[in-house]
């Protein structure tokens, strides 16, 4: 540790000195009553006198109009920033979004910036860092992505204009230049009927217990995505017994689902999900393989009433034995099935994109921007002036009179006796 080795005194308030690690003077003085120590880089008493004199009245005229500051290196602000972020998230008033500004941080800013302090990281910092993230990542952001992590930035700047660590005009200006958002890797129909068969091989042939189980809920995950848009992950997740609806017409019965948890919930409230009604089926298996269910368990879990988290990687397991897993758009995963449902309807023509946008939890603006390649063969008929079925399913083959009658009376007892069961258990 420097020693002071010499010391001249201005007046009480001001004094200049030398440590032995340096030939130059230092000057410490008092400013409404707090001490404060800066280096004169002067060698000559007489000019780092005049110096001191110069550094004390910046300081009184900065603290005068609320403009000192004392900087700090990066990474102290960051964590800083992130502190605050996790507990707004912890006490309800925080965004969901938070958790990806604190993961960029963690991820890029801190490891680059590190101890650098924050009042020096200006354009040409910047554009480094840019050149450095471009290189770490194997390829050029996508423009969200870059949003994304500019608003993380702006985070801690902010927190260290609020400490007075820097001051606005420092703040650099951060470039959005990115990769615009692409199409979204998805299934046709008639590969998401292959995954659907590969599974059912898998789970045919699994050789432990668990991993039939893990394999036979996939089978319900992915139909139960692929016939709502649900999000995959905490969306799906967090559904329980209690949030599937049933409104039935005699035969015809209408199911809904109601999102409590998941990405948009936060600022849209909970929301109800129309399902299609391909999913009947699925519900119809998960009621025989949980016949003790309560309305507070969850849907998606093992036979012990577990969850895993394994779901995703049997599904990887499925579409690369299927050839399926790369596309041009893109690697296919569970969240490509929400992508097909999204596709389907568009291609299908009957619902609106304000319609969907609703029904899904996101906007019409992303719709477009997503699926611009699916929008125009919306208007087959209209823009080609022929009617070719607009992409429409084929129609199922008529029943006879006798076998629809009989089959329109056994759904009707079927969902009679599940409306009992709502009554008696508060669930289907």
């Amino acid at each position: 540790m420097a020693k002071q080795i010499e010391r001249h005194n201005i007046d009480d308030t001001l004094y200049v000195y030398l440590q032995d690690n340096s030939k130059k003077w230092y000057c410490r003085f008092v400013v409404f009553g707090k001490w404060y120590a800066k280096a004169t880089k002067e060698t000559d008493k007489d000019k780092a006198i005049a110096k001191a004199h110069r550094i004390k009245l910046e300081y009184e005229v900065k603290i005068e109009t609320n403009t000192l500051y004392t900087s700090k290196r990066f990474n102290d602000v960051a964590e800083i920033a992130i502190q605050n972020m996790q507990s707004e998230m912890i006490h309800g008033g925080g965004k969901v979004i938070y958790k990806d500004y604190i993961g960029a941080l963690r991820k890029y800013h801190i490891p680059y910036f590190d101890r650098t302090y924050i009042t020096s990281i200006d354009q040409e910092k910047i554009l480094a860092f840019e050149g450095w993230r471009i290189e770490t990542a194997g390829k050029v952001p996508a423009k969200s992505t870059i949003l994304t992590h500019n608003a993380a930035l702006q985070m801690v700047f902010k927190e260290a204009i609020d400490k007075k660590w820097m001051l606005p005009v420092q703040v650099p200006i951060l470039s959005n230049k990115g990769v615009a958002g692409q199409r979204r890797a998805s299934f046709s129909k008639e590969e998401y009927e292959r995954v659907f068969d590969a599974i059912i091989r898998l789970e045919q042939n699994s050789r432990k217990e668990k991993t039939r189980q893990i394999r036979e809920l996939l089978l319900s995950y992915i139909e139960f995505a692929v016939h709502t848009g649900i999000r995959p992950g905490t969306e799906m997740e967090g559904i329980t017994w209690a949030d599937i609806h049933m409104h039935r017409d005699g035969h015809n019965v209408v199911f809904f689902v109601t999102i409590t948890k998941g990405k948009t919930t936060k600022y849209t409230g909970t929301r109800e999900i129309v399902c299609r009604d391909e999913i009947f089926g699925c519900i119809d298996e998960l009621r025989e393989r949980f016949p003790d269910r309560k309305p507070s368990d969850l849907l998606f879990r093992l036979a012990d009433g577990s969850t895993t988290k394994e779901l995703g990687k049997a599904f990887d397991k499925a579409v690369s034995d299927t050839g399926l897993k790369n596309s041009a758009h893109g690697v296919r995963t569970l969240y490509s099935l929400r992508h097909s449902y999204i596709t389907w309807a568009l291609m299908g023509g009957d619902v609106g994109m304000e319609v969907l946008a609703k029904q899904c939890g996101t906007s019409v603006q992303m719709i477009e921007q997503h699926y611009s390649h699916v929008i125009p063969k919306m208007f087959t008929k209209e823009l080609s002036g022929v009617d070719i079925g607009g992409g429409k399913s084929p129609k199922k083959k008529e029943q006879s009179p006798k076998a629809k009658a009989k089959n329109e009376a056994r759904l009707t007892t079927k969902f009679r006796e599940w409306e009992v069961e709502v009554k008696r258990r508060g669930c289907v």
